[in-house]
């Protein structure tokens, strides 16, 4: 029998780490549902992966079904996804059911058609079914059109501002805990747009524009960090001196702003 090439991460949240050990520093945190390519086999269960968005790291055995028939499957059929911050899962269509597990905006899943007083069946991974409010799910995008950018650059500064007060995790992903790179790339990813997932500004995902050109949505980068314009001379990034997701300015009129960051931009990229 060959070797699977597919994973499937099959908890809620899934550590993605640099080194393939559990106490590792995270280089990601992978999100329920993600389809990870299974690069290499290391040991005591690690395995090397590449995400979909180009970002690399070693995800344990224990946290993934690895099939490859059900992981093309599921790339196929999980096209919703949750776009609520924390989400239980329920036995029934009634908050008196009991919980079965959480999901986190991001997590892909698939919905069965079954509907009942604003709950849907939603089906997991591992094929067991559960129920959500509807109001919690979303198509999942995959795409973009760029004929379209003033509805896209609100639909990404809206997306980054539901973070707004989670806290600082270091390569975290999740409203239960982001860094910079993460709240700025899943942002983007969940308005169907891939980008670096990381504090650098790489030309095959974002070109260069001038501070002078730069509009809401766009990524502001500095030393170490990259933060999303918001208009108004505001920016909404993670930051670790800041214990989390925060609003802060480039303008030193404003009682928000921030010089060490403001001083220091090394590059403005949009997509754009």
């Amino acid at each position: 029998m060959s070797k699977p090439q597919w994973g499937i991460l099959s908890k809620t949240l899934v550590p993605i780490n640099l080194h393939p050990k559990f106490d590792s520093e995270m280089a990601d945190e992978g999100l329920y549902g993600m389809v990870v390519k299974l690069l290499e086999e290391k040991e005591d269960g690690w395995y090397y992966v590449e995400t979909h968005y180009d970002y690399y790291g070693y995800v344990h055995s224990s946290n993934m079904i690895m099939d490859d028939e059900k992981a093309n499957a599921w790339k196929e059929k999980a096209n919703k996804v949750i776009f609520h911050s924390v989400v239980d899962i329920m036995s029934e269509a009634s908050y008196k059911g009991y919980v079965k597990g959480i999901l986190t905006r991001g997590a892909s899943v698939i919905t069965t058609g079954n509907e009942k007083d604003g709950w849907s069946e939603i089906q997991l991974a591992d094929n067991t079914t559960g129920w959500v409010r509807t109001v919690f799910i979303r198509d999942k995008k995959t795409s973009f059109d760029k004929n379209n950018e003033e509805q896209i650059r609100k639909d990404l500064v809206d997306t980054a501002m539901l973070y707004l007060g989670t806290q600082y995790r270091w390569g975290g992903k999740s409203p239960l805990g982001i860094d910079c790179s993460g709240l700025c790339s899943v942002s983007y990813l969940l308005n169907g747009i891939i980008i670096y997932r990381d504090a650098r500004l790489k030309e095959k995902y974002m070109r260069s524009i001038s501070l002078e050109e730069i509009k809401p949505g766009d990524l502001l980068f500095f030393p170490g960090h990259v933060a999303m314009y918001i208009g108004n001379d505001k920016y909404v990034h993670s930051s670790s001196s800041l214990n989390g997701v925060k609003v802060n300015s480039l303008n030193p009129e404003h009682e928000d702003y921030k010089e060490d960051l403001a001083k220091t931009i090394t590059g403005i990229g949009t997509v754009f």
